[in-house]
């Protein structure tokens, strides 16, 4: 109890969350032997560090940080204007499908809604949408990002729990773009309400094809990343290499938007982000070892289990669970405490593990979008001036849609597993 209570007090008193667990874990640890168990943590933080598929993280990160210099953004929402802003609301549509195009370059939702707070937020407001109706549109596309493969919380939860990172890939396109539809759903039942602009006249096939050609490069690129992971070429860390020396050729050779300057200062804001989830990784492993070592995890199935022996049941508690612990706490933090403690639960309950980390993928990045905590909605409010409680606001609708589409890929295991299983990972 004394680690939990160390733990929210020093968040509560804004001590970075890796820190935080840091602090946690050593007071856990001398709970446990005194200062002879000190020496235990150092070897913790190695070995929870010390997982080959992680190196895929800083690459596709870097990679992201490439395309996005190199102004792929701006070509890739051209493109999805095209196919889309004919109907009422089309920046809106543009948005949505833009986030899915973009998925596949970074698979971070920070980065995609500050890439399109930056950029596609401000031309929406331009056009006549409420600022923070387009915020909202722009964070609940976020998180088609970290859903449609690549996506670092598939690879820090394929690592750590030994679960195929090509199978959760796999499993994450279809929730993806299901995601996308749904959300273009809302948008356009809420277009009158919201009063949106009128439909603009429809782009002729010419153009598209203008437009394709244009974008051709950047659709290129998660066509390496998932055809080489799917297909059984490479391991993710050697794609998410392939696809930074891809990155590379393009921005110097083709587009020549890259210097010496520019890719030292893409290095270190890469450095900084993989900073940040590593010190968050290798502090939760101790606190992950401390709860392992007290049983904690048998204790809180055992909990769970005397509620409901209910399959469905069991689920959307571990889906409550984790979409409430994310409304106040880091994703990645939260995975790497929580996957070891209710894993095993959903085996017991006979659970498919791809399956399982579906359901624990969509459920985290749907919180990067819900107040107070929600990171997605920080980035949008210091990027674009809105306030984060009006965003919030105009978010409930698109929030609404996609828990559905979670409870739907959750209780629903064939059209969770049929990607996976057509490709042979389940």
């Amino acid at each position: 109890m004394i680690v939990a209570l160390a733990f929210v007090a020093f968040v509560v008193l804004g001590l970075p969350i890796g820190f935080a667990l840091g602090v946690a874990g050593v007071i856990g640890l001398f709970q446990i032997g005194g200062e002879n168990f000190f020496a235990l943590g150092p070897g913790k933080m190695f070995n929870g560090l010390n997982i080959f598929p992680f190196l895929a993280m800083p690459f596709f990160i870097l990679a992201g940080e490439i395309m996005n210099h190199t102004g792929i953004t701006n070509r890739l929402v051209l493109l999805a204007q095209v196919l889309v802003g004919h109907f009422r609301g089309g920046l809106a549509h543009t948005n949505m499908l833009a986030s899915v195009f973009f998925a596949g370059l970074t698979g971070a939702a920070t980065a995609d809604a500050a890439a399109f707070g930056k950029t596609l937020v401000p031309a929406m407001v331009k056009e006549g949408y409420d600022r923070d109706y387009a915020c909202a549109v722009t964070a609940a596309g976020s998180i088609i990002g970290p859903t449609i493969p690549p996506s670092g919380l598939m690879v820090v939860y394929g690592s750590l729990m030994g679960v195929s990172i090509g199978g959760l890939f796999a499993a994450g396109i279809l929730p993806g773009l299901i995601i996308c539809a749904v959300c273009m759903a809302v948008i356009a039942i809420g277009a009158r309400a919201n009063n949106l602009p009128q439909a603009e006249e429809r782009a002729r096939l010419p153009k598209i094809w203008a437009t394709f050609k244009q974008s051709i490069l950047a659709l290129i690129m998660p066509v390496i990343i998932l055809g080489g992971i799917l297909g059984g070429i490479v391991t993710p860390t050697e794609a998410a290499s392939i696809a930074v020396g891809y990155a590379l050729f393009i921005g110097v050779f083709v587009y020549r938007k890259i210097r010496i300057n520019d890719l030292i200062q893409m290095l270190i804001r890469t450095a900084r982000v993989t900073g940040v989830i590593f010190v968050i990784i290798a502090f939760a492993s101790i606190v992950g070892w401390w709860l392992s070592f007290n049983q904690i995890p048998q204790a809180i199935a055992t909990q769970i289990l005397s509620v409901s022996d209910n399959r469905y049941v069991i689920i959307a508690l571990i889906i409550g669970l984790l979409l409430a612990i994310g409304m106040v706490m880091d994703i990645t933090a939260i995975l790497i405490i929580l996957a070891p403690v209710l894993v095993p639960l959903t085996a017991s309950i006979g659970l498919e593990p791809i399956h399982a980390g579906i359901i624990f993928v969509l459920a985290l990045n749907i919180s990067l979008m819900t107040p107070p905590v929600g990171a997605c909605l920080f980035v949008l409010s210091s990027v674009t001036g809105e306030r984060l409680e009006r965003i919030a606001a105009k978010l409930w609708p698109f929030l609404l849609a996609e828990v559905a589409v979670l409870f739907i890929f959750a209780f629903f295991e064939d059209l969770a597993l049929w990607v996976p299983r057509m490709l042979g990972f389940a």
